[in-house]
Order: structure tokens, then C-alpha cells, then sequence
């Protein structure tokens, strides 16, 4: 669908359908675009419309949707994965690992021996909502938000894993805390984790 004068916005089936055009435009690198913007089920793509137009633009995306990828992968496959150390200290810890029927070390041991990948961002400049393929749970989020979640917390909420960069309100379970700035507009890209990176949690030493 058209989005404005210089963007379409594609609406998709799932997650693992957005991941996996988004890995196709990121790989075909189409000429004019300037922009591309992952959620859970659209990819917002956006262009230089002095180097070409939105209907060419639209022939192009669904040529790329129509193909078949040359191997399954997730859109982080290939790049090295950042490491980020977590002290395992989040107030919400014992409660999902009973919610999990684990007990501490076992959850702590299973968020740590997944790669996660940057699904999309959102919520707030440098929250990234991290998937994992064996990570196969569901955490509820809290039933009421809190007004405050400090700057760096690790938390659980669905099927995702995110770190807090700032301080804000919000209902994921917090599970640890990394002192790993997520922010920094000083730097260029300014997130330190955009769409298609990978992560590996490690205990904070």
C-alpha cells in the first residue's frame, strides 16, 4: 500500500514473513531506497523519488516476495553476534522461571544458549524486539505496566527478549539488567542493535 509520496508499506503474514523480505530487499539492494522499517507483520520501504517511482518500486517487491529464498535462514544468519552481559538480578526473575516450571539457573542457562536475532525495533529510539528459534516459550506480561523501568533492564515478554535504553514505563518481565548502551545519537547508526543483528546473552563478570 502506498505510504505517503515516498514509501510503500507491505503487509505481511507473519514474523518469519517479514524477516525473510526483509533479507531479500537487503540482499537485492534495490536502486532508490533509502530506508527499510521491519515490524511484526509490515515492512515499510522508502525511497529517493528523484531515482524512481513507487509503481516500479512496487513490481520490484513483488518479484522479491515471489521468489524463494536459495537457503531458509534468519535475517541475522552470517553476522557475528554481539555478546551482552547481563547480571542475572531482575525482580521478575523467580516468577518466570516459575511460570516455566525452571528453576533460576535452568532459565538463566536456556536465555543464554540461544542466538537472537533483531526482529524490529519500536516502542523506544533502540528497543529491540530479539527472537530466537528455539526459544519456544511465551512469557505474559506484567497484568499492570510499571511507571518506571530503569535504563538496561533484560526482559521477557511473549515470545520476545528486549533491553530497556532508557528509563520508561513498561509491562515485560525484567529478568537482569546490562550497563550496554542501546542508545547513543552521538554515533551513526545511533541503535546499537538494528533489525537483523544477532545477540548472545552472557553472564555479566
Amino acid at each position: 500500500m502506498p505510504c505517503g509520496e515516498a514509501a510503500l508499506l507491505l503487509e505481511l503474514s507473519d514474523l518469519a514473513d517479514v524477516g525473510a523480505m526483509h533479507a531479500k530487499v537487503l540482499a537485492a539492494d534495490p536502486h532508490g531506497v533509502v530506508d527499510l522499517v521491519p515490524a511484526e507483520r509490515t515492512l515499510l520501504v522508502t525511497i529517493d523519488t528523484r531515482q524512481r517511482t513507487l509503481t516500479s518500486l512496487r513490481e520490484q517487491l513483488l518479484t522479491l516476495h515471489s521468489t524463494r529464498p536459495a537457503q531458509a535462514a534468519s535475517p541475522s544468519a552470517g553476522t557475528t553476534p554481539r555478546k551482552i552481559p547481563v547480571r542475572y538480578d531482575g525482580e521478575d526473575l523467580q516468577a518466570v522461571a516459575d511460570l516455566l516450571n525452571l528453576s533460576v539457573p535452568e532459565l538463566i542457562t536456556r536465555h543464554q544458549s540461544h542466538t537472537w536475532s533483531v526482529a524490529f525495533t519500536g516502542f523506544a529510539p533502540g528497543f529491540a524486539y530479539l527472537t530466537a528459534p528455539g526459544w519456544t516459550v511465551a512469557v505474559p506480561r506484567l497484568p499492570e505496566s510499571r511507571p518506571a523501568v530503569a535504563s538496561g533492564s533484560v526482559a521477557l515478554a511473549g515470545s520476545y527478549c528486549g533491553i530497556y535504553p532508557r528509563t520508561s514505563p513498561g509491562g515485560w518481565r525484567i529478568i537482569g539488567h546490562t550497563d550496554v548502551p542501546l542508545w547513543d545519537e552521538d554515533l551513526q547508526p545511533p541503535a546499537l542493535l538494528p533489525p537483523g543483528s544477532a545477540v548472545e546473552f552472557v553472564e555479566h563478570t
